[in-house]
């Protein structure tokens, strides 16, 4: 019960973490042959889960993303459910903790999601943003979520490696504009189109945060990072070319020149006419998959992306992906039959198994179990063909 938890039991020591047991999926991001692949999900922690729903009862919804205890707690949950079957944890926090700390208030309300009561209208509503004002820290901001790694870092005691995560630029932007959610991202997209100037200069200081958000979550004891452009395919690829891609590539260039070695992957939901300029023009290490295109295109794709850019950028690139999260809604056999076939189509390695977007809160858990169970045996009878 959420009342048991003790908030003051935490530990903020950043000088030494336990040693890491389960490193399939660090080896996968970096390219390495494993012996199957990795599987993590995306809302892994959250609300298809009763026992975060008990956490929620007492507890509103950025006091768990601000309380480093709780956001342990919720953390660890589904890897204490599925116990051996998950290869990675992501933190328990949220990507509007960004516009939050640029000085925007964001609540969020139960059956709608999030909501700004004063959102960014005009270009001269960025002088309300406090990310260019004397003495604004991003480290100072955010240091709960620092905290939250940190804390969490010590309680998995190296059962598997922690993610770390933003929004990106795009998307950041698009919530903070319209002031939630949007089926046409209408008043967003104005910005690009009446306000290009004023667009860029908001989509450059959100990727400053983000940039030194990242930075600072690995020295608080992320392992790997993650970046969600949520809302890529609302872009045509002009745009996308144009608004998303060079923050996209600004923000993985900032981290890898600290951290070279922190495997980064970006999440640009349905930009899959981009598959071969994230590979080429980033340095992003994993490109993540939605569930509408193919995997072996998508391979192939990248692949020839880079074999053609060999002499320029030498290097390989993992994917990420990509089950369609409603087929969880589905019996036993068809959950079966589609990750299998998923692994399939991703073959024998550079595969890090996942759904093609996050956790619903209506899934079952236990079918949840089912896919996970699938990805270990699958993958592993694909290694063992090759």
């Amino acid at each position: 019960m959420a009342s048991a938890i003790d908030l003051t039991n935490v530990n903020f020591d950043t000088t030494t973490f336990p040693a890491l047991k389960n490193d399939l999926y660090l080896r996968t991001a970096r390219g390495e042959e494993t012996e199957r692949a990795p599987v993590w999900c995306m809302r892994q922690a959250g609300r298809y889960l009763p026992e975060f729903r008990a956490i929620r009862v007492e507890n509103e919804f950025f006091k768990v993303c601000r309380a480093p205890a709780l956001a342990t707690e919720v953390t660890l949950q589904p890897l204490r459910r599925y116990a051996g079957l998950l290869d990675a944890a992501i933190i328990f926090s949220d990507i509007l903790v960004i516009p939050q700390a640029m000085g925007l208030e964001v609540q969020m309300v139960p059956g709608k999601g999030p909501h700004f009561p004063e959102p960014l209208r005009t270009p001269d509503d960025l002088a309300r943003l406090v990310d260019q004002g004397a003495g604004f820290s991003v480290d100072t901001e955010l240091d709960y979520v620092y905290k939250a790694l940190t804390n969490t870092r010590h309680a998995l005691d190296g059962q598997v490696p922690l993610l770390g995560f933003v929004g990106a630029p795009w998307t950041l932007m698009a919530y903070m504009i319209e002031g939630g959610g949007s089926k046409t991202l209408a008043l967003a997209k104005t910005w690009l189109f009446a306000h290009r100037s004023a667009a860029h200069e908001l989509l450059a200081r959100v990727a400053d945060v983000a940039a030194q958000f990242l930075i600072g979550q690995v020295r608080a004891g992320a392992q790997a990072l993650q970046v969600f452009e949520s809302w890529a395919g609302e872009l045509s690829p002009h745009d996308f070319a144009e608004f998303s891609l060079p923050y996209l590539a600004l923000i993985a260039a900032r981290v890898k020149a600290v951290f070279p070695d922190v495997p980064m992957t970006v999440f640009a939901k349905g930009a899959h006419y981009a598959l071969e300029q994230l590979a080429t023009d980033t340095l992003y290490d994993v490109i993540s998959l939605d569930w509408t295109i193919d995997p072996r295109a998508a391979r192939a794709r990248v692949d020839a992306a880079l074999a053609r850019r060999a002499d320029v950028v030498p290097r390989s690139v993992v994917l990420q992906g990509n089950l369609d999260p409603t087929v969880l809604f589905g019996d036993e056999q068809a959950i079966r039959e589609r990750t299998k076939e998923m692994c399939q189509a991703f073959g024998s390695s550079r595969h890090i198994a996942n759904l093609g977007h996050g956790m619903m809160p209506a899934h079952d858990p236990e079918r949840l179990r089912v896919f996970l169970e699938v990805v270990h045996q699958s993958s592993a009878d694909l290694r063992l063909v090759i």
